[in-house]
């Protein structure tokens, strides 16, 4: 029996599994291109569990499981007995037992922790407060498949030090490139807290313009985070210079791509012309996030398949 493997931050996973998982990708989002049924995850069975809202989380899990031949099946807080107070390791019991697969976005990643220690089936972190490790293997995969090979090359991450950030920089020391990270004072990226003790490929600066000069990846995210909705307005003023924009992308190389995890707010930490313009690959991150998932899944619950 092949023991249970959980994917609860991207470095669970080694560079040589995180480069297969982007071959079986691209292999999957061929077929689905070519309408080519591929159902190796018949009757099997994934449960949703969400404590934090979504668009594309929900979508891109549900339904990259039907396109794989099984089901899906969404819980919620409001709706379920994990609303009521109903332990997190009570709750892994039961519901490992009736499904194959669990996805989980919730708030601390101890929670993520504990349910997975406690579930006989693996579980997937689709977002916490610290990690958010599917996104990020569909923006490496979309980078491979835009660029090639992001060894070497330079991210400059520019704005709020969090899940997302977190999960760029472990990604940084797994695959061998630069992390420029600019945030504003008091808001700085904390390799302790990325759990990363090799922080050699991060480097920090003032002034965004610096961290993006020579990039060939500018990224960003929302100034105001879920759970951060209090501090909205004390947010907005400390990040008015960190807005990506056409000022930002012309220091980075002249090829380099503009990325966003989204919902993105255009006029807070993104120019309308640069997420709307040639650089921008937001659309296409957003796609990747169906076939990466696919691949994660299958290679959760099948190992190896080539």
């Amino acid at each position: 029996m092949r023991a249970i493997r959980h994917f609860l931050q991207l470095k669970d996973f080694s560079r040589g599994e995180l480069e297969y998982l982007f071959e079986r990708t691209r292999w999957i989002k061929e077929k689905f291109k070519r309408y080519e049924r591929y159902w190796p995850l018949a009757d099997r069975t994934l449960v949703m569990i969400f404590e934090k809202a979504s668009t594309r989380t929900r979508l891109s899990f549900e339904a990259g499981m039907q396109q794989l031949g099984g089901s899906a099946i969404y819980l919620n807080t409001r709706d379920s007995q994990l609303g009521r107070g109903e332990p997190v390791e009570d709750a892994a019991e039961v519901i490992s037992r009736m499904s194959d697969l669990v996805m989980i976005r919730t708030f601390e990643q101890s929670i993520i922790e504990r349910f997975a220690a406690h579930s006989r089936v693996p579980v997937i972190n689709g977002l916490t407060n610290q990690y958010h490790p599917c996104q990020i293997l569909a923006d490496i995969y979309t980078y491979i498949d835009l660029r090639g090979s992001i060894e070497g090359r330079t991210v400059a991450w520019i704005g709020d030090a969090n899940n997302v950030c977190h999960t760029w920089l472990q990604a940084a020391t797994l695959f061998g490139f630069a992390l420029h990270v600019s945030t504003p004072p008091g808001y700085e990226v904390r390799p302790d807290r990325a759990g990363i003790v090799d922080a050699s490929h991060l480097k920090t600066f003032a002034d965004p313009y610096e961290a993006a000069r020579g990039a060939d990846l500018v990224t960003t995210d929302v100034w105001t985070s879920m759970g951060f909705e209090a501090e909205d307005a004390v947010r907005k003023k400390a990040f008015e210079r960190w807005q990506v924009n056409a000022q930002i992308m012309k220091a980075a190389k002249s090829d380099a791509l503009f990325m966003h995890c989204l919902p993105a707010h255009r006029g807070e930490e993104v120019a309308a012309e640069v997420i709307d313009g040639p650089q921008s690959v937001v659309w296409e991150e957003a796609e990747n996030r169906l076939h990466t998932q696919k691949a994660l899944m299958e290679y959760l619950l099948l190992g190896r398949v080539e």
